[in-house]
């Protein structure tokens, strides 16, 4: 069975090469083109093509928000971007829409159909340069994320929080930090309300998810 394609770029010249160049192939199929964002989705939920290959860059909307939307929409296809240069954050930001992966412009003929046919088997097009910075990148975010995390607490609220993660009553709480078991006590409940929690036990969690330990020693 032929896979098929939806071809969207905003030049026609682009899209005449494509479907040319695709047309000698039986085991594909154009079914139909767009020259922008809002057409691409419309065209692609209406005739739910095996896989739509996209200019990143078109004149109403990105090429990275439509596939965004097809994906959100119709997950049974494949977006891959198409590009005239590899911009990290460009394919970063394609890759997060949820496209199956990218291709340069200047690819070969053979080179497009064998990516063609990969993504039709279910495979990425994610050069392995490219994935260590993605992986970079979402190490950077997971890091900020729990730097954020504790933005609210003071210093000593994430000491305090610190403990209660450890499983520590208020009590043994006040004595390694030297203040009254009240003042503990009016500590974690600020605690609670700063992180929106209702309980001890769900602010365990949220230090340990965040990894508090880490954020402590990186202050």
């Amino acid at each position: 069975m032929a896979l098929k394609i939806i071809l969207v770029d905003d030049h026609e010249v682009v899209r005449i090469g494509l479907k040319t160049l695709l047309a000698r192939h039986p085991d594909f199929e154009i079914i139909d083109e767009a020259g922008n964002a809002t057409q691409a989705i419309e065209k692609t939920l209406r005739l739910k093509p095996d896989v739509v290959l996209m200019d990143i860059r078109l004149p109403d909307q990105s090429g990275i928000a439509a596939c965004r939307e097809i994906v959100a929409q119709q997950p049974a296809t494949k977006v891959v971007m198409l590009t005239s240069y590899a911009e990290d954050d460009l394919l970063f930001d394609a890759i997060v829409a949820g496209a199956s992966g990218y291709v340069l412009k200047q690819i070969g003929s053979d080179a497009l159909v064998n990516a063609l046919h990969a993504v039709g088997r279910g495979e990425s097009l994610i050069d392995p340069a490219l994935t260590q910075k993605v992986f970079a990148r979402v190490r950077e975010s997971a890091r900020r994320g729990n730097q954020n995390a504790f933005v609210k607490l003071n210093e000593q609220e994430v000491k305090i929080l610190a403990l209660v993660a450890e499983g520590k009553t208020n009590r043994e709480i006040a004595a390694q930090v030297f203040l009254s078991e009240k003042t503990v006590r009016n500590y974690v409940s600020s605690i609670l309300a700063k992180l929106n929690l209702s309980s001890r036990a769900q602010a365990a969690a949220y230090a340990v998810t965040h990894h508090i330990r880490d954020y402590l020693l990186k202050g």
